[in-house]
């Protein structure tokens, strides 16, 4: 077998808000508890441990592949949920989507200012 991401920690102000957030926004299945942690499964196998801690959390990205029905619907509760949404990362393209490789996107803040990101391609690296 060769190296796969199997979970990484999602570091939160509230685990149980941020949890939900990203499961409610992306249509997945409701957290699981595991241990100090609140588990969302992605459809690929890998989940994002919630976990709570006291004071500044360093923002990070996430970035999450959808097919196109799937994206429509989850953009759809990113707007319904009167959101702001870039079409880039440094947040300069306000209310756009990108559209890249075949695909569209964008970036939004979850409740703590982590950067995520629903896209409906791949990136396209090495030219």
């Amino acid at each position: 077998m060769g190296a796969e991401l199997n979970h990484t920690i999602v570091w939160c102000s509230n685990k149980q808000r941020s949890a939900r957030f990203l499961a409610t926004l992306l249509g997945l299945p409701e957290p699981v508890a595991f241990g100090p942690m609140l588990v969302v499964r992605l459809d690929n196998g890998v989940s994002l441990d919630f976990y709570q801690k006291e004071g500044r959390i360093a923002a990070q990205h996430y970035a999450f592949l959808l097919g196109d029905d799937d994206f429509d619907r989850a953009f759809a509760r990113l707007r319904e949920q009167g959101l702001d949404y870039w079409a880039d990362p440094g947040r300069q393209r306000a209310g756009e989507l990108y559209r890249l490789h075949g695909g569209r996107g964008c970036y939004f803040d979850d409740p703590d200012g982590h950067l995520l990101e629903i896209m409906t391609r791949p990136y396209v690296l090495g030219g």
